[in-house]
């Protein structure tokens, strides 16, 4: 069904807006998936915190205009949906790769971060970047490393003399 003017502006609005604030967009093509198969990805992207939208290229592009993602505007052909990251950079690539293990018709044609436009290839790499709760527990470790390693320092000298008397008192005792 057609859209009106109205709608179409609406449409490029509420992708703008997305698109604006957005860590990451994966634009995949979706030719040969059900409809079944469809909701399930939109299912799916509502509970990783992805934006998913089926847009015509030409709206697309106009959805982009003006954002970090205006790269990806000339690389827009064929039937697409895209996919946005809100929260977490490497979201939408984790659901598309998912997705496409089990759905050989999902395939991933570009990822877009932080203004840079890279191949279907580097899918993998961008899903594999961490959430924000494993990197600050990353953080977390590489910041405690040290201190526990100067505690550990500071405890072995008594370590060390403790052992050495039961040592010698167990020498005595069986003597």
């Amino acid at each position: 069904m057609a859209l009106r003017i109205d709608d179409k502006k609406a449409l490029v609005a509420e992708v703008n807006a997305v698109a604006a604030t957005a860590q990451s967009v994966v634009v995949a093509e979706y030719r040969g998936l059900t409809v079944t198969q469809m909701t399930n990805l939109r299912g799916k992207a509502r509970s990783s915190g992805v934006y998913l939208r089926v847009v015509k290229n030409t709206l697309a592009r106009k959805a982009v205009a003006g954002t970090p993602f205006e790269c990806v505007a000339q690389s827009l052909k064929g039937p697409l949906v895209l996919a946005f990251s809100k929260d977490e950079p490497g979201a939408a690539a984790r659901l598309v790769k998912d997705f496409a293990k089990d759905n050989d018709k999902l395939v991933a044609t570009l990822v877009s971060l932080g203004g840079t436009v890279l191949s279907s290839k580097d899918l993998d790499r961008v899903a594999s970047l961490p959430t924000k709760r494993q990197a600050l527990s990353q953080l977390l470790g590489v910041l405690q490393a040290p201190i526990s390693q100067f505690v550990r320092t500071v405890a072995a000298p008594h370590t060390k003399l403790v052992r050495t008397v039961a040592a010698v008192k167990d020498k005595k005792q069986a003597a």
